[in-house]
């Protein structure tokens, strides 16, 4: 039981890193970083509750949402690469139009 509590412990703490990288990094990378930090904690948090029951529902969420981390990886590194193509910075702060620069 006390290697549950340690396992519980550890997936909040994984979150909450995730979540000040999100709110205090400016760099867009960085925030990545931490969604996908967040989404690894969600998954330490359902395989444990899976180790509960007698069932495989924890790790087939677990399996979906490492899926869903991959994608969303893929999707955002391409839109930073896109913007920094055109705005030369990856700091969101720093972009302050919407339109292409000549």
């Amino acid at each position: 039981m006390a290697k549950i509590d340690l396992l519980f412990y550890l997936g909040a703490f994984l979150f909450c890193s995730g979540l000040l990288i999100v709110f205090t990094k400016k760099n867009a990378i960085m925030i990545l970083l931490g969604i996908e930090l967040m989404l690894n904690a969600a998954n330490l948090n359902l395989v444990l509750f899976n180790s509960q029951k007698t069932g495989l529902e924890g790790q087939l969420f677990a399996l979906f949402v490492i899926i869903v981390a991959v994608c969303e990886a893929a999707v955002g590194i391409a839109i930073i690469l896109k913007t920094y193509h055109y705005y030369h910075t990856s700091v969101p702060d720093q972009i302050s139009e919407l339109k292409e620069k000549p």
